[in-house]
């Protein structure tokens, strides 16, 4: 008799319906997509991506996936799923006004960036990193500088020495520093720095140069900084304060055979690279400010905001100064720059500095993987650049920066396979957060809010 109900019982459950069999426990799935494996470089055809508490919890092919009914399901159609992004030179608001707040850690997430390095601290941002942590406000991953170590903020040794105890005990993850410190200084900040193991990346100071930067190590040297001054000959005698935006007035005189020098010096001390490549474009090249300030992007910025932006680039294009050619020219070389450092194999980072000229956030980082292609990338080594590189910059890979079980499910669904074309990330069916699955109609909503906000 046992064995009678044992057969029936079988046969029983062999007629489940096969969504109820095995099912995994999941808040979440996503069915027949075909995932961008960043570390592999490939692409994994017709998958299922289980999500749990966050978390990617399994991943199977799509024809063993098993589907319970209190799962939200959705299906991906056969689009591509790629992990969310990092924008690796990112701004967050100076004050607290919450609304501006709220809008600018949206129109990050609206393209996919789901991890921001704030580049220039304020003490509230350490409470808003955690506020975002928890859940409590809707934002990307949050790493935050202090505020600014420049000139003006360390005018001696004993200062720059406490400034650096002070940004670690308060818990900021690493220090921005900006130009105009004195090489003494400099010498301070780094030697305190290594002492209590704390990073430091930005801004190359005249005073102290990219060599004595780069021998320094830097976590990042951003904007490629100090890299044009680097290729003067020493022999020709220059003003080094003459050198202009980020060397622009050195780009006639920069000498190329100095590059490879530059480029093994940052291989040798592991220095990272973000190049914000698109902002220096848009900042100092001969396009009319005007025409720049009529981009779709730009309702969802303040217009005293985009009238600031027009106001700055004038003041470099209209100067009596200003080379066209020269500015072309300059872009040019960086490109050049930017090319032979990932030849070498120095770590590149996704970064736009945005809210910059011209640079809306989230919108921004599109335009820098374009021009990181138009570098010498490929569209895989730029997404690398926003998604494996930064996890591995901040020694998090198996946190966030690729799609593998247990790690944060922080995830972009788009519709063609953007390792063919990088333009095809913008187009995108939605983004997840941490498990949080905002769909491309609710991304638009909540951007013609942020629009109308400003009159559009």
């Amino acid at each position: 008799m046992k064995k009678l109900f044992l057969s029936l019982a079988l046969l029983l459950l062999g007629m489940l319906p096969t969504s109820c069999q095995n099912a995994p426990e999941a808040d979440f799935a996503f069915t027949n997509v075909n995932i961008v494996d960043v570390e592999g470089g490939q692409i994994l055809a017709n998958q299922t991506v289980f999500i749990k508490d966050g978390k990617i919890s399994l991943i199977v092919p799509s024809n063993e996936a098993r589907l319970a009914n209190t799962q939200t399901v959705r299906p991906g159609e056969g689009g591509y799923l790629m992990p969310g992004l990092a924008e690796m030179h990112a701004h967050i608001p100076g004050n607290q006004n919450m609304r501006l707040l709220e809008e600018t850690l949206f129109l990050y997430l609206s393209n996919g960036i789901t991890t921001i390095r704030g580049m220039l601290g304020q003490p509230y941002h350490l409470e808003l990193k955690e506020k975002v942590a928890t859940g409590e406000i809707l934002g990307p991953r949050i790493y935050t500088s202090g505020p600014s170590l420049n000139g003006n903020s360390v005018t001696s040794v004993q200062q720059a020495e406490q400034m650096v105890r002070d940004q670690k005990k308060a818990g900021y993850d690493f220090m921005k520093l900006h130009p105009g410190l004195t090489l003494e200084n400099f010498n301070a900040i780094v030697k305190t720095a290594k002492e209590v193991n704390m990073p430091f990346a930005g801004h190359v100071s005249i005073d102290v140069g990219i060599r004595n930067t780069l021998k320094a190590q830097y976590a990042s040297i951003d904007h490629v900084d100090g890299y044009i001054e680097g290729l003067v000959p020493s022999s020709i005698r220059v003003n080094p304060n003459a050198n202009g935006f980020f060397g622009l007035n050195f780009t006639k005189i920069a000498d190329e055979n100095l590059l490879d020098e530059l480029v093994q010096l940052t291989v040798e001390n592991e220095v990272w690279i973000v190049p914000t490549q698109a902002m220096m474009e848009r900042w100092v090249g001969p396009e009319a400010p005007e025409t720049l300030a009529q981009e779709t992007e730009m309702k969802y910025m303040s217009p005293s905001t985009v009238d600031n932006w027009v106001r700055t680039k004038k003041q470099i294009i209209e100067s009596p100064a200003y080379d066209a050619e020269q500015a072309l020219q300059f872009n040019t070389l960086r490109r050049k720059i930017i090319q032979k450092l990932h030849a070498a194999g120095v770590g590149i980072l996704l970064g736009s500095d945005a809210p910059q000229v011209f640079n809306v956030p989230g919108f921004s980082i599109q335009l820098e993987l374009d021009a990181m292609v138009r570098s010498g990338m490929s569209p895989l080594e730029a997404i690398r650049a926003g998604t494996l590189n930064p996890a591995l910059f901040f020694k998090a890979p198996h946190e966030f920066g690729a799609i593998k079980e247990g790690a944060s499910a922080d995830l972009i669904l788009v519709r063609k396979n953007p390792l063919d074309n990088i333009a095809h990330l913008q187009d995108r069916a939605g983004v997840m957060v941490r498990g949080k699955w905002l769909s491309r109609q609710e991304i638009d909503n909540r951007l013609k809010e942020i629009a109308k906000n400003y009159g559009h």
